[in-house]
C-alpha cells in the first residue's frame, strides 16, 4: 500500500493510491476518518493495514489540487546516517566507514512533495542529497540483524537539503542539517511488502533541473537496513513511527568541480524506484 498525508481546501486528509493510480481517502473531519499516518503506525501494523482498506472506499481527490504533506510530522526520532555509501565517502575525502556515521534531524525542518526547499538568507550553499527512508513500525532494542527488517513498517524518499557551510563550522553537522524547510520527505509511505527485502536493489537518481547528478542502487549501501536497525538499536530504543534517514550516494554538489549548489528557481527530483519521486522547487527564503 501507498499512503499519503496531504491537505485539500486547508484541511488535513490521509489517503492511498488505488490500483488505477488515483488518491483517494478522508479529511479530518470525516466520521470515516481514521486518523493521520503518525497515529496509525504508533497504534500497530493491523491498524495501518485496516486504514488502508478503508481507504480505498473513501473520496477520490485530485492529485494536482491537494498539497501533500510529509507523510510522518511526529516522529519521536529522525536519524540520519552520513557517509553510508562508498564513492560518496571518497568524494567528500573521508576515510572508509566502519561504523554508521549517525546525526539527527527536526521535524521543524520537513516539507512535503512539491514545497519549496529554502535556500536560507544566511547562506548560497544549498546542497542535495537524495536518500531511501526506512520507517519503524515495531519498536526494539538489541534487535538482532535477522529480525531487523520486520521492525520496518515501510520506506519512502528523502531530500536531505544541506546548508555546507554551516555543516562544515563544526565537528557536528547537525546544524547545517537543520534549517527550515530543507529536508524534503515523501510524497508516499510505501509498506515493506510492496518492496524488495530491505528495499534493495533499487535504483536512486536524483535530478536538478532535469539533469542526472546522482545515479546509484540501494544495494549499494556500506550498512544496509538491517544492519542500521540492529546497530541502532544497541544504543537506543526505536519506537514505532522513527524514521532513518539512510544516507546519500555520490555526486553531491560540494564535491564537484565547480561546485553545484542548488538556486531559486531550480527543481530537484529525488526518484527511488518503486519507492516514488519527491519533486522540490528551489526559492529564497524571503527577507
Amino acid at each position: 500500500m501507498r499512503f499519503l498525508t496531504f491537505k485539500s481546501k486547508g484541511e488535513e486528509g490521509i489517503g492511498i493510491l488505488d490500483s488505477a493510480g488515483a488518491v483517494r481517502g478522508f479529511l479530518a473531519s470525516d466520521q470515516r476518518f481514521p486518523g493521520n499516518l503518525d497515529k496509525l503506525i504508533g497504534t500497530s501494523d493491523d491498524a495501518l493495514h485496516a486504514a488502508g482498506a478503508l481507504l480505498q472506499s473513501g473520496k477520490a481527490f485530485d492529485q494536482e489540487k491537494i498539497d501533500v504533506l510529509p507523510p510522518l510530522s511526529a516522529a519521536a526520532k529522525i536519524i540520519c546516517i552520513g557517509l553510508n555509501y562508498a564513492a560518496h565517502t571518497q568524494e567528500g575525502g573521508f576515510a572508509p566507514q566502519t561504523y554508521p556515521a549517525v546525526f539527527t534531524r527536526f521535524n521543524s525542518s520537513l516539507i512535503g512533495h512539491r514545497a519549496p526547499l529554502l535556500r536560507p538568507r544566511v547562506s548560497d550553499k544549498l546542497d542535495y542529497e537524495g536518500e531511501l527512508v526506512a520507517v519503524i513500525g515495531r519498536g526494539g532494542r538489541h534487535i538482532a540483524k535477522d529480525a531487523a527488517l520486520s521492525h520496518v513498517i515501510g520506506y519512502s524518499v528523502f531530500n536531505d537539503g544541506s546548508i555546507r557551510d554551516y555543516q562544515m563550522k563544526t565537528a557536528q553537522w547537525t546544524v547545517g542539517k537543520n534549517f527550515d524547510g530543507t529536508g524534503a520527505f515523501g510524497p508516499y509511505l510505501v509498506t515493506a511488502d510492496e518492496l524488495p527485502s530491505g528495499a534493495a536493489g533499487l535504483r536512486l537518481q536524483t535530478r536538478l533541473n532535469g539533469q542526472t547528478v546522482q545515479d546509484a542502487n540501494t544495494s549499494d549501501l556500506i550498512f544496509d537496513v538491517a544492519t542500521l536497525v540492529s546497530t541502532l538499536s544497541e544504543a537506543f530504543t526505536l519506537q514505532r513511527g522513527d524514521i532513518i534517514v539512510t544516507g546519500t550516494p555520490s555526486g553531491v554538489g560540494f564535491a564537484r568541480k565547480p561546485p553545484l549548489y542548488m538556486k531559486a528557481g531550480d527543481v530537484c527530483e529525488i526518484e527511488i524506484e518503486g519507492v516514488g519521486t519527491l519533486v522540490n522547487p528551489v526559492v529564497d527564503e524571503s527577507a
